[in-house]
């Protein structure tokens, strides 16, 4: 708090202003009280000291509670207040009571609505929002994107029955309002019958105070009815999470009480196993003792012989008892060979289930693969394409290359026939001026068509780079719809993954049923096992050939406890191993797509990489063309200095000429005309 006065008071001096002494006290008083309010109510507040608090309220995050009533506030000081709470994330609780607000304290309410994600509780009693109904239209606009507002009071605002139909469309939208207090107002019939449509549609609201607002009765009734129907499905819906909650809390309990059973049963087994051995070597020892007796006194054979009916007796009984157990044994087996079939059926079901989903994930990897093979191929088409090109121009070089080795070839001939040439005879080097034009301009001839076919050829590479950038914005538009489609298809998936797992959870639960009341059943044939193997402990040592079969009949159905106790925990970790592995494949499949787009995004990177060399291959083509023909102009130019050079030298030969006319230069001049 008093960090909150030092803020006030440092801003009034930066901005040169007064800070309001009624102000200072209040912030004094409310440092004193050291709380989380601020009350501020009945103060005066001008624009100026509007802009500090708000720049206050933007920078300190200390207050939770902020009580700005019967302030008298002007629309410029209401917007700057209203602009410097928005960005607040502390202020929960805001009451603007009887500071007749208007158009723009309504707008800018509904941007403060629409960007405050902490604001629970707005009181905006007394004010006159409901006057104009743009203001009141974005005011609700505001309230319909708000994510934590729950308590609303508008009282007294004049809102008319366009201002409630504008509040129904935005309750609508909302679903986090709770309480809407709307008492004494104009809304009317039409409003009212509004406000009950959108009631029927918003869950969320569970209090609403109509008075005072000229509403019939039947509707009153009717709002009260569906705010009832509203709590009474809040209300359930807490029960179920705190049902869902005991339900947790009980599983987690239950999986601690059976491995506190396992290992009591455990530790019983071991004493039990334990005692049997002690018993059996007391037994081996009086059988030792009794051998040794009837070695000394073989004369007692009658006496004898009566213990032999009375052990011939115990052995029928042992034998009914034998019975008894075989019968035990027997509906054991059958109980669980029906377990097993159910538990064979419901593997069944499952197998069934996960084929079904593999299917369907099989389906979409070949589709989302067909669609990567046609990006192969489009860019292997590309490339081919740029390849292609790539030859023409190595082969336009080419030409180039030879052109010019034949025209210095021809050049160097050119220069040796005149150096013949003026030696023999003026008519031969009228002849070799007329050849060398002729060739000259044969030359330029083809060095013209040259330059229009490299034209053409460049034209051509140009239409086919405009064709190769119109296939690439078509193939992005393709890959944009198909990222489109592939995002529908990953909500599809995941909303059927999501109700897959509430239906495994539901047969999970009925399986945990299932199991205790199974357990219920072996305690109680535990029980039961125990009450005869006490029977057969007591009568251990008059029979102690029975014993042994006993044990073993003790030990086999132990084994096969211990076997259940082991599939029941397999059958849990096997669920949860299933689960798991979807979960794995699911995001499997969320590393391929994103791979894919990474692809996407390389192979885009590749063309524009390849169009790029492919403009400058342009461009080095244009420089290596301009440079041909600097080099052609430097060659005609020193063509033309050797003709001046030879003219000069004309003159000076004509005595030559006439002694070589004669001879054979015409037969010679023959060979280059043909």
């Amino acid at each position: 708090m008093e960090d909150f006065r030092r803020s006030y008071l440092r801003l009034c001096k930066e901005g040169g202003l007064e800070p309001q002494e009624s102000v200072v006290a209040q912030l004094q008083d409310s440092t004193t009280a050291q709380g989380s309010r601020l009350d501020l109510s009945g103060q005066s507040l001008s624009a100026d000291t509007c802009s500090v608090l708000a720049r206050a309220f933007q920078k300190e995050t200390m207050f939770t509670e902020v009580s700005l009533s019967d302030c008298m506030l002007s629309e410029e000081g209401a917007k700057i207040l209203l602009t410097g709470l928005s960005g607040n994330t502390t202020v929960k609780v805001l009451s603007l009571k009887g500071n007749n607000l208007r158009s723009t304290g309504a707008e800018m309410l509904g941007k403060l609505l629409a960007r405050n994600k902490t604001l629970c509780r707005l009181v905006l009693e007394w004010n006159a929002l409901g006057v104009w109904d743009e203001a009141f239209s974005l005011f609700c606009d505001g309230l319909a994107s708000n994510t934590s507002l729950k308590q609303l009071d508008l009282r007294n605002n004049q809102i008319n029955h366009h201002g409630a139909s504008e509040l129904a469309l935005a309750l609508k939208r909302n679903n986090t309002l709770e309480v809407l207090d709307l008492r004494w107002n104009n809304i009317g019939l039409l409003g009212g019958r509004s406000l009950l449509e959108a009631l029927q549609k918003n869950k969320s609201v569970v209090q609403l105070e109509m008075a005072g607002n000229n509403i019939p009765s039947d509707t009153l009734r009717a709002l009260e009815q569906t705010i009832g129907h509203n709590s009474d499905t809040q209300s359930n819906l807490r029960e179920s999470r705190s049902r869902t909650q005991v339900l947790s809390k009980e599983i987690q309990i239950l999986k601690e009480e059976k491995g506190r059973q396992f290992l009591n049963m455990m530790d019983t087994i071991d004493r039990q196993r334990e005692e049997m051995g002690r018993s059996s070597r007391s037994t081996f020892l009086q059988i030792g003792q009794l051998q040794e007796a009837l070695n000394e006194r073989k004369s007692t054979v009658n006496s004898l012989t009566a213990k032999l009916q009375m052990t011939e007796a115990a052995l029928a009984l042992s034998e009914q008892k034998n019975q008894n157990l075989g019968e035990l044994l027997s509906r054991v087996k059958a109980e669980k060979e029906e377990q097993r079939e159910r538990q064979s059926r419901e593997r069944k079901k499952e197998q069934e289930d996960g084929a079904l989903r593999e299917g369907k994930l099989l389906r979409e990897i070949q589709n989302l693969t067909e669609t990567n093979g046609q990006f192969r191929t489009k860019v292997e088409e590309v490339e081919r394409r740029c390849k292609s090109q790539q030859q023409q121009i190595f082969e336009l070089k080419q030409d180039l290359t030879n052109c010019t080795a034949e025209f210095k070839l021809r050049l160097t001939q050119a220069e040796d026939r005149l150096e013949i040439e003026k030696r023999r005879s003026k008519q031969a080097l009228e002849d070799m001026d007329s050849l060398r034009q002729k060739e000259v301009d044969h030359v330029n001839r083809h060095l013209e068509e040259s330059e229009r076919a490299l034209q053409d050829r460049i034209f051509k590479l140009e239409g086919q780079r405009i064709q190769l950038e119109e296939e690439l914005s078509k193939a992005k538009a393709a890959c944009v719809t198909e990222r489109a489609q592939a995002e529908e298809e990953l909500g599809r998936v995941r909303a059927q993954v999501r109700l897959e797992e509430q239906e495994h959870v539901s047969t999970l639960e009925e399986k945990l049923r299932s199991v205790r009341s199974s357990l219920q059943e072996v305690q109680l044939h535990c029980s039961q096992q125990k009450q005869t193997i006490s029977e057969l402990q007591a009568k251990h040592s008059q029979q102690s050939i029975e014993m042994d079969g006993l044990r073993r009949r003790i030990e086999e159905l132990q084994q096969e406890l211990s076997g259940k106790d082991q599939e029941k925990v397999a059958e849990v970790s096997r669920v949860r191993v299933e689960l798991q592995e979807q979960i794995g494949h699911l995001q499997a499949e969320r590393t391929a797509q994103g791979g894919l787009k990474e692809k996407i995004n390389a192979l885009e990177r590749e063309l524009k990489v390849l169009s790029s060399n492919h403009r400058e291959a342009l461009l080095d083509k244009d420089s290596e063309m301009s440079s041909m023909l600097e080099k052609l102009r430097l060659k005609e130019a020193e063509i033309q200095r050797m003709r001046e050079d030879e003219a000069n030298r004309a003159s000076y030969l004509q005595s030559a000429i006439l002694t070589y006319v004669q001879g054979s230069p015409l037969g010679h001049y023959s060979s280059p005309k043909k």
